[in-house]
């Protein structure tokens, strides 16, 4: 059973992810989204019954290293590559409110 989007489903998804899209862009991804979830049924059907879970696909050992302490940055210079600062804070936009981003 292949799954097909609907184009008010994507308009949800787009609506949650805060993204305005043309009734053309809808369109594109609605058959675009409708793919990929096709490809994810394809995949359900491989039986995985003896396949060993793995947490990455190549054999891989973590380095650790001593953790010591180094010297970090001046606020000054942590400032300076900020792309707006009110010393010794940081400017960001307004996320809580009544605005639209609420």
């Amino acid at each position: 059973m292949t799954t097909k989007l609907t184009e008010e489903q994507v308009r949800h998804v787009a609506k949650l992810s805060r993204l305005k899209l043309s009734d053309e862009q809808i369109a594109f991804f609605t058959s675009q989204l409708s793919a990929v979830l096709g490809y994810m049924e394809k995949l359900d059907e491989l039986d995985l019954a003896n396949v060993e879970p793995m947490a990455h696909p190549t054999d891989m050992t973590n380095r650790f290293r001593a953790d010591e302490p180094k010297p970090g940055l001046s606020n000054d210079a942590v400032l300076d590559n900020a792309p707006a600062a009110d010393p010794p804070f940081f400017k960001v936009p307004k996320v809580l409110g009544d605005g639209p981003s609420a």
